[in-house]
C-alpha cells in the first residue's frame, strides 16, 4: 500500500506564490495599461512610455500594480542575497509608482519640483530594471537550497531574460539621442520597457514553477521487495 502523497513544505509554497505573483503582475501590466487605455479612450493610441500611463485614466492600475510588485518583493524571502536585493527592488518599485514621470504629462502643467520628481522616477526605474536583471542572471541560475542546479534549458531561459532586460535598458538609453519627433513616432522607450517587463515577469513565473517542482516530494514511494529480485530487462 502506497503512503499518502505529502505536500511541499509551507515555506516553499509561500515563495512559489510570491514569485508567481510578482511575475504575473509584471506580465499583465503592459497589456492591461495599453488595452485599458484603448478601451477608455476609444481609439488606438500608444504613449511614449509605460510610466506615461500615470497621467491617464490608468493611473490607479499603474500605481496599484507597481505597489503590489513592491510589496511582493519586500515580502520575498529565500536566501540572504535574494532577501536583500528583493527588499531594495521592492522599495524601488514603490518609488517608481509614487514618484511619477513628467513624460506624458499635459503640456504646461509641470513645475520645477515635478521635474525633480521625474528624475527620481527615472533613476529608480533604471535601478529597478538592473536589479531584476541581476535576479535573472545571477540569483535564479544558482543551485537551489538543496544543492540542485537548474536544468540547462532553465539556465538558458533565465540568462536570456536577463540579457533581454539589459539590452532593453541599453536601447532605451541610446534612444534619447534621437530627435523628439522620431522618439514620439517610434516610441522606443515604450517598447523597451514592455520587453523588459515581460522578460522579468516570465523569469519569475518560470522560477516559481521550478521551485515548486523541486520542493515537491515524490508521490509514490516504492516498497522494499520481499521476494527474489526481478531479472533485469534485456
Amino acid at each position: 500500500m502506497n503512503p499518502e502523497p505529502r505536500k511541499p513544505p509551507q515555506d516553499a509554497v509561500t515563495v512559489r506564490h510570491l514569485r508567481l505573483g510578482i511575475g504575473s503582475v509584471g506580465i499583465a501590466l503592459p497589456i492591461v495599461l495599453v488595452v485599458g487605455h484603448l478601451i477608455v479612450a476609444r481609439r488606438f493610441t500608444l504613449l511614449d512610455s509605460l510610466s506615461g500611463y500615470y497621467h491617464t485614466e490608468m493611473r490607479d492600475v499603474f500605481v496599484g500594480s507597481l505597489c503590489a510588485v513592491g510589496v511582493f518583493l519586500i515580502a520575498y524571502r529565500y536566501r540572504r542575497p535574494d532577501d536583500a536585493l528583493g527588499t531594495v527592488a521592492g522599495v524601488l518599485a514603490i518609488v517608481v509608482a509614487l514618484f511619477p514621470t513628467t513624460v506624458g504629462a499635459p503640456a504646461g502643467t509641470t513645475s520645477h519640483s515635478d521635474r525633480t520628481v521625474g528624475v527620481v522616477h527615472q533613476a529608480a526605474a533604471g535601478a529597478l530594471f538592473l536589479l531584476l536583471a541581476v535576479f535573472c542572471l545571477f540569483l535564479f541560475t544558482r543551485p537551489d537550497r538543496a544543492g540542485l542546479p537548474p536544468s540547462p534549458s532553465a539556465l538558458r531561459f533565465y540568462r536570456g531574460c536577463g540579457a533581454l532586460i539589459l539590452v532593453a535598458i541599453a536601447v532605451a538609453l541610446a534612444s534619447t539621442q534621437l530627435s523628439a519627433d522620431l522618439r514620439h513616432t517610434l516610441k522606443p522607450v515604450l517598447w523597451c520597457e514592455t520587453i523588459a517587463v515581460f522578460a522579468f515577469g516570465a523569469a519569475w513565473v518560470a522560477k516559481s514553477d521550478a521551485l515548486f517542482r523541486a520542493a515537491e516530494p515524490a508521490d509514490v514511494v516504492s516498497e522494499p521487495a520481499t521476494g527474489p529480485a526481478a531479472p533485469a530487462p534485456s
